[in-house]
């Protein structure tokens, strides 16, 4: 995002400073926090010079190491790795090929695949506020597929499996594009303001009272190894409701973690209890899910309500139109306000009861049926220009950017300025509509 260049352009300047002094972890850091605020192609040239850097620190090592005691192999081993963060603490990394090893869960040495690399290099890829490309589904995907699609990146990518460097990072981008795209009010949000929905209401919930801010019935945002437990089965935080559990206190408990043995399920069962307990806790979970349908019921009592005056209501649809001309919409037209031309159907416009007779009249009458359709093919019209326009300039903004550079240096400032001048044919379309001014 645009607001977050400037932090960008300092991280990258940090990230300069690092490498300078020959900090070379810090300055992949600083820089992949860079790429994740504001992508540019001096932060990725940089950190592959940083990359670079690192293989040929820890080609080099290798080499002078030989044979040695275990404390020599433990040194060599400390100065090629590198720090990453993880969701379960700070995990040592290995900065070597597709198929190396690095440090997992108590100092172990774990293997990674190409295959691994290749999946944490697209999630990483993404900027973090794109959930969609993230996940790799379309912005009018089900829920459904919002959870398969994180289900199987987060067992390829949770860092105690995937030993590759920035796999505990892809980690948490998967998280919060599930935690967001999973719930309905925030993806909404988001699918408006293409930011994150925690950041754009300054911290308040984004939602009312009685609901929750997580899909599985926590409060706030729950850290990525809380969600993946939560959706794999692990304990805590109603848990024996949302996997397995059941609400009358009967059903298995499913628990999941990874280890140095490897992914590792245990199912327990809890207490039934007797007979008479169980009677009384059905009837008394009876009661509380009545009061918890209660809002509902109420709420499809009003909109049946409501809906009753609909029901004998004599209103007829407004004829169908269209703004390019076809074998269906064979008839032009031009509204009377903003002179727009559509097309309509012959017979069906003229066989509407209320706009054939305010056209047998004549005359365009305020508040006519005639008057109000031509209005709404009017501002749908413009809504449209509208939105164009506005992706139009966004696209020019982009290019004129990607055009001056990061600092400046070396810019065809000829260029910039033909960028700048060139007209957007929805912008100009408004302007001669008298929507908005030049």
């Amino acid at each position: 995002m645009e607001g977050n260049k400037d932090e960008a352009i300092k991280c990258l300047s940090i990230a300069q400073k690092y490498k300078d002094a020959g900090n070379l972890p810090s300055a992949r850091k600083f820089c992949q926090k860079s790429i994740n605020l504001f992508s540019t192609p001096e932060a990725a040239k940089f950190l592959e010079s940083i990359e670079a850097a690192e293989a040929s620190g820890s080609s080099s090592s290798s080499a002078g190491a030989g044979p040695s005691t275990s404390n020599g192999n433990a040194q060599a081993s400390s100065s090629s790795t590198e720090t990453h963060p993880s969701a379960s603490g700070a995990k040592h990394r290995s900065t070597g090929s597709a198929h190396g090893t690095a440090g997992g869960m108590g100092g172990e040495k774990r293997e990674f695949t190409a295959e691994q690399v290749k999946v944490v290099k697209r999630v990483k890829a993404c900027k973090v506020t794109e959930y969609y490309e993230i996940l790799s589904v379309k912005k009018d995907c089900e829920e459904a597929e919002i959870k398969k699609a994180y289900r199987k990146l987060a067992l390829a990518l949770h860092p105690d499996k995937n030993g590759a460097p920035g796999a505990d990072e892809a980690f948490k981008m998967v998280s919060k594009a599930f935690q967001v795209l999973s719930d309905s009010q925030k993806r909404a949000i988001y699918d408006q303001s293409g930011s994150d929905p925690e950041s754009r209401s300054g911290g308040m919930s984004s939602r009312g009272p009685g609901f929750s801010a997580s899909p599985f019935g926590g409060e706030g945002e729950m850290s990525p190894e809380d969600l993946f437990n939560m959706f794999f089965g692990g304990g805590g935080m109603a848990m024996n409701r949302g996997f397995g559990g059941s609400p009358f206190g009967g059903g298995p408990v499913f628990t999941a973690s990874f280890g140095p043995g490897g992914f590792r399920t245990t199912r327990m069962r809890t207490n039934t209890g007797g007979a008479q307990a169980q009677q009384q806790g059905e009837g008394a979970q009876g009661r509380s899910l009545l009061m918890q349908l209660l809002p509902l019921i109420l709420l499809i009592a009003f909109s049946f309500l409501s809906a009753i005056p609909d029901m004998f209501s004599t209103s007829i649809p407004d004829p169908r139109y269209s703004f390019s001309p076809s074998t269906r919409f064979n008839t032009e037209r031009q509204t009377n306000g903003l002179g727009i031309k559509y097309h309509v159907n012959e017979h069906e416009f003229k066989n509407h009861r209320q706009i054939a007779a305010d056209i047998a009249g004549g005359t365009h009458r305020r508040g006519s049926a005639l008057s109000r359709f031509e209005g709404q093919v009017e501002q749908v019209y413009t809504n449209t220009l509208y939105n164009d326009c506005q992706h139009g300039v966004d696209r020019r903004q982009r290019r004129r950017d990607a055009e001056v550079g990061l600092f400046g240096v070396g810019t065809d400032w000829e260029k910039v300025k033909e960028i700048e001048a060139e007209k957007i044919d929805s912008c100009e379309e408004l302007k001669r509509l008298g929507v908005i001014k030049s």
